[in-house]
């Protein structure tokens, strides 16, 4: 049984020796540069592990796991247009770096490359995954431009947005695991119980992002603590505060929000602390933790460990 780290090293080696045509390097550079400055590769090795779970010739889905890292990018970099994100990783952004119009069609080469990728499974196979990666791939659109226009609505509820993150981010880990199973050979019921660890585990790992956005240290968490406050963002933190606030904490919230001011950082933090939403946002993590681990252990095999250590870390994580 091979780790997550063995595993994410596989599919760090397939990536830094991909080939790119050498006639349109303007437009091929962009994507060798996306795919590589960093990631942790989630996603791609969940699959591999998914696949492990079931059936040790790992290498039936080393294709499709690098196809689904590409598609991954692909939505990252068009984010980072919509977004006008100047780093990435710490790096400048594709746009920046280039333009707007070489990273749009260089994502749209992404795509079509994540496509060929993950059609090279055995056809038996083909379209089972291409359905289940078709519909994530799609999701993950919707959730995008829900996030976008709840940026404009005042009518957001909690609902609303852990149904934006299960699109948005919580959809491609799990389509990931069950594409995994599938090459693997794994009965419907199981390819099923992945699927649903993948998106219980992955709106977790959303609202833990969100949780640390506001309360992680900033050494740790390697991000500039307060971003999602400074860009107006409906998290869940500031909708459960609205939801339980007085009169006077909801009034001054919503003001807030609709400010540019660079102290309203630490004012919003203050309701949230005063509402305990950090609690709140912790024991809804450990809801669907449990959840997630509830499909795990309905999944007959021995060689679970590696997937409920990655679950175990989503729920500690600090960075």
């Amino acid at each position: 049984m091979r780790s997550f780290l063995e595993l994410h090293d596989i599919i760090e080696k397939e990536l830094s020796d991909l080939s790119y045509p050498s006639n349109s390097k303007d437009l091929y550079d962009p994507i060798k540069y996306v795919l590589n400055i960093g990631g942790k590769r989630i996603r791609p090795t969940l699959m591999m592990l998914s696949h492990q779970l079931f059936s040790d010739d790992v290498e039936k889905s080393i294709k499709a796991a690098v196809g689904i890292e590409i598609f991954h990018n692909f939505t990252l970099l068009h984010d980072d247009i919509m977004d006008k994100a100047p780093l990435r990783r710490g790096l400048q952004t594709v746009h920046e770096k280039w333009d707007n119009n070489t990273a749009i069609l260089s994502g749209d080469t992404m795509l079509v490359q994540a496509f060929n990728f993950i059609s090279q499974v055995e056809d038996k196979n083909l379209r089972k995954i291409l359905e289940v990666f078709n519909k994530a791939a799609t999701e993950v659109c919707e959730g995008q431009k829900w996030d976008m226009n709840f940026e404009e609505r005042e009518d957001v509820t909690i609902s609303n947005y852990l149904k934006m993150i299960e699109y948005k981010t919580a959809v491609l880990l799990a389509a990931s695991l069950q594409i995994g199973s599938i090459n693997a050979g794994a009965s419907a019921d199981h390819q099923d119980h992945l699927y649903e660890f993948g998106k219980n585990i992955g709106i977790a790992f959303q609202l833990k992002d969100d949780l640390l956005d506001v309360f992680g240290d900033p050494e740790r968490f390697g991000k500039q603590i307060g971003g999602d406050i400074k860009a107006n963002k409906k998290t869940f933190l500031y909708l459960k505060a609205l939801e339980i606030a007085n009169e006077s904490q909801k009034k001054q919230l919503l003001y807030l929000l609709s400010e540019k001011n660079e102290n309203k950082v630490n004012e919003i933090k203050s309701i949230f602390s005063d509402l305990r939403i950090q609690e709140c946002t912790i024991d809804l993590i450990n809801d669907y933790y449990t959840e997630s681990i509830n499909h795990l252990d309905a999944i007959d095999s021995e060689k679970k460990e590696p997937l409920l250590k990655f679950a175990e870390r989503i729920k500690e994580r600090v960075s």
